[in-house]
């Protein structure tokens, strides 16, 4: 239209004279506006969305329920595949929204590239995918763990945004056409899928980049018994949640300087749950104090057993939350169980994550942190990295060791950003008089590289998975025999 207005205003001068070019010149902007605002006024706004090279999850959700209608029909095999992107908003807090838009775009490429063209893989969420595979004449259990861990192992591959390398880890859940529950869906939702959902919501609440097959039986366990926060307040009550220890070392000699308690609350049937199932319930319920009522219980028992079967384990750490941090009599508690059980306050380290120092805490969480400090416990800022911590807070705080975050360490060996990062943290450190702790520590090279770069202790599954406290004992023994004759930890395995 703004193409003709040239010839419009000479037509309208002609025909109309001055009033003919001035109500052109008025009208041919507003009738412009209207060309460009009418159509999207009229046209509905998309209710889909998807990222590069996938299915919106309307779009999936259909032609997956469309692939296992025919599957069925003709007695062929079929699986769908959830897959969650582990620890999603914290990687936003340390990377940005738009370099993780990127991230997950290049995701969604990678686990297309990995299948065949006519699979179908969906955006289903901000960080979750969708994979339903074309049905088949054979698809067996084998097979789909396989191609669930190849895909896990491709999504571990860093990520190159900006010059920044990105790690992260996915958790991936599938149901195979068959062994799916009658389950209650949603819109367009095949039973398959709600099923391989469910699947990944337990490997989420597993570990990082765990895998899980759906199971039936499984299921209909967790119907009878989860039931909300009632279950876990009662499972805390009747002695189901307790404290498994997991082991703290030096990286100057290999000693043994301590554990850390973390909360299992082992279920009658199901066995071990991960915090990250119940710790919510408990939250909910109000009852955190109560659950660190629990772990300085079991903490302080296992220390006095440890001093009676003559092994030296110096510290325990013990977690808390805001929620705990706010009872006004926290400190005198800890007072009299220390009394109680005869522990020296310096071997009880209380670890506070670095967002609670962060978000300003109230009169009442900022005197008991300076209150336990002054009673001799040691404190740790756990989760370093992923806060925003001031400087003056952890003087302020009398922080005495801060734990670095799983993320920086995970394949620091073989990445130079990770290396720089943690050679930054190691520097602060060193300058404000403050031990260190890398958390997450699973290979030879990660502890290797730490203890190169200063790194006082290092805690994870490649120094010792968390265990109950029976197991403790044996592994102390067998840790310290190991210390008579070191490997030389540079040495190529062979």
């Amino acid at each position: 239209m703004m193409v003709l207005t040239p010839a419009l205003c000479l037509l309208a001068y002609w025909l109309g004279g001055e009033m003919g070019l001035t109500l052109v010149a008025i009208g041919t902007p507003i009738l412009a506006g209207l060309n460009i605002l009418l159509p999207r006024l009229v046209m509905p706004a998309p209710t889909t969305w998807s990222r590069a090279g996938t299915l919106s999850p309307t779009e999936f959700h259909a032609a997956a329920r469309e692939y296992m209608g025919a599957a069925r029909t003709a007695g062929r095999k079929a699986v769908i595949f959830m897959i969650a992107i582990d620890d999603f908003p914290d990687l936003v807090n340390r990377y940005g929204r738009g370099a993780m838009d990127k991230v997950l775009d290049e995701c969604s490429l990678r686990i297309a590239s990995m299948v065949r063209k006519d699979d179908l893989v969906g955006t289903l969420d901000t960080s979750i995918f969708g994979l339903c595979l074309t049905p088949q004449s054979s698809l067996d259990l084998e097979t789909c763990l396989e191609l669930a861990g190849r895909i896990a192992g491709n999504l571990a591959e860093p990520f190159s945004i900006d010059g920044t390398s990105v790690y992260l880890t996915a958790s991936i859940g599938f149901c195979q056409l068959g062994r799916e529950s009658a389950v209650t869906t949603v819109d367009e939702m095949d039973p398959v899928a709600a099923c391989a959902i469910e699947a990944m919501g337990h490997a989420q609440a597993s570990s990082h980049g765990s895998i899980r097959a759906y199971n039936h039986k499984a299921r209909a366990v967790s119907d009878r018994s989860e039931t909300g926060a009632d279950d876990a307040v009662e499972a805390l009550e009747n002695g189901e949640i307790v404290a498994w220890f997991q082991p703290q070392i030096s990286t100057d000699t290999g000693k043994i300087t301590g554990f850390e308690a973390l909360a299992r609350w082992i279920h009658p049937t199901r066995g071990p749950i991960a915090p990250a199932e119940f710790l919510p319930q408990l939250e909910a319920a109000h009852r955190m104090g109560r659950l660190s009522e629990v772990m300085i219980y079991h903490a302080f028992t296992s220390m006095r057993a440890w001093d009676q079967a003559g092994v030296d384990v110096h510290q325990v750490g013990i977690n808390f939350s805001s929620a705990e941090l706010s009872d006004p009599n926290l400190v005198e508690k800890i007072s009299w169980e220390l009394d109680r059980f005869e522990i020296a306050p310096e071997r009880m380290v209380v670890e506070i994550l670095e967002t609670v120092v962060a978000d300003g805490p109230d009169d009442v969480i900022t005197r008991n942190i300076q209150g336990l400090r002054m009673l001799g416990c040691s404190i740790d800022l756990d989760d370093f990295g992923t806060g925003h911590a001031s400087l003056n807070s952890i003087r302020r705080f009398g922080v005495g060791r801060i734990k670095i975050d799983r993320s920086f360490v995970m394949k620091s060996d073989r990445d130079a950003d990770q290396q720089r990062m943690i050679r930054a943290i190691l520097t602060m450190a060193e300058k404000l008089d403050l031990e260190t702790l890398a958390e997450g520590v699973e290979t030879v090279g990660e502890h290797s590289l730490l203890a190169q770069l200063g790194c006082t202790h290092v805690q994870g599954y490649g120094i010792g998975k968390p265990m109950p406290f029976d197991q403790t004992l044996g592994w102390i023994r067998s840790h310290n025999a190991k210390l008579q004759a070191p490997p030389d930890i540079g040495r190529a395995a062979g």
